[in-house]
This record gives C-alpha cells, sequence and structure tokens, in this order.
C-alpha cells in the first residue's frame, strides 16, 4: 500500500477548535480593555459624589459601562473603590502633535503616571509625533470639561500618507489599557 502524503486531509496542530480558540482569546483581550477602560472611568466618576442619581458623570460613566455588557457586580466593585478612597487613580491630559501638525489630545486615568508617561511617549516616538508642553495644544479646542467631548476650533488639513499614520497612531494610544480617549483637530 502505498500512501499519499499530501491527501491526508489533517494538519498536525491545525484543527477547527484552535481556530475559534485563538479568536475568542483576542475577543477576550478586547473585551477585557474595554471593562477595564470604563470601570476605571466609573471609579474616577464616582469619587466625588458615589450616587448616580446626584452625580451626572457618574450616572454617563455608568450607562456606557451597562451598555457595553459590564458585570453590575464589577461596576459596584468600581463605585465601593471610589468611596473607599483605596486606588490611586489620577486623570491626566496629556497634548502632543501628530504627523502633519495635528493636534492630539489624550485622555487618561492612570495608577502610576511615570510608567504611563513613558509609554505614551514611547508610542508617541514611534509614530514621528511630538510630545507637546502643557497649554501648547488645549488652545485648538473648545469645550474641553468633565465630559471629555472636546471639538476642534480649526480643521488640520492632512495628506493621505499623514492621515494613515495618524490613524495608526490614535489606534496604538486607544489600545494602551490608560487611555480613555483621544481627540484630534484634523480632517
Amino acid at each position: 500500500m502505498v500512501f499519499d502524503i499530501l491527501y491526508y486531509p489533517y494538519m498536525a496542530g491545525h484543527s477547527h477548535w484552535a481556530g475559534i480558540k485563538h479568536k475568542k482569546e483576542a475577543k477576550d483581550q478586547k473585551r477585557a480593555l474595554l471593562f477595564s477602560k470604563l470601570l476605571r472611568a466609573i471609579s474616577i466618576a464616582a469619587r466625588n459624589e458615589p450616587n448616580p442619581e446626584f452625580n451626572p458623570r457618574l450616572r454617563t460613566a455608568v450607562g456606557k459601562a451597562e451598555a457595553a455588557s459590564v458585570p453590575k457586580e464589577n461596576i459596584d466593585r468600581a463605585i465601593n473603590r471610589a468611596k473607599e478612597k483605596s486606588d490611586n487613580l489620577e486623570e491626566l491630559l496629556f497634548e502632543a502633535y501628530g504627523p502633519g501638525g495635528a493636534a492630539l489630545l489624550i485622555y487618561i486615568i492612570t495608577d502610576n503616571r511615570n510608567r504611563t508617561v513613558a509609554e505614551v511617549k514611547k508610542i508617541l516616538a514611534d509614530s514621528d509625533a511630538k510630545w507637546a508642553e502643557p497649554g501648547s495644544v488645549v488652545w485648538a479646542f473648545e469645550n474641553i470639561g468633565t465630559e471629555k467631548n472636546p471639538t476642534a476650533k480649526f480643521n488640520q488639513e492632512l495628506s493621505a500618507e499623514d492621515k494613515i499614520r495618524i490613524n495608526v497612531l490614535i489606534d496604538a494610544l486607544r489600545e494602551h489599557e490608560d487611555v480613555q480617549g483621544v481627540h484630534t483637530n484634523y480632517k
């Protein structure tokens, strides 16, 4: 009997379950990152007033978490952590100039400022973006406040190449666990 090795229908190490497992792991990692960001936002918002009925920022954060299917127990734990002041989370606003001179505002909630500054600077440097001094970018935006939804006073025109580069930079920043939001003024 002669067996045709090329005909063998299964390849070693390649199964249907392995493919499903890898897809599920990637999906679970993205979901865990989202949950972490939402729960940090809840903890920060609950610092001043832990009752969502009297704290619109907390109410909004809890609503976003519920919309993302964060378990109620996790939301309650985040609020209780803020009540006990057991975490050392702090809110930061970083400013940068991206490819083509586009202004970037980066909202961060972190428990370790030094680590986060170093990691964000590395992401910016890898994308040929420049760290900006406080106040040097914020003037280009309006409505900067607790809701974190600033709008650009003017739009920056970018070339097609710079648009691709800035979108890669924004995606890299958003994947960082401490980054809550990234806003820019490019068209």
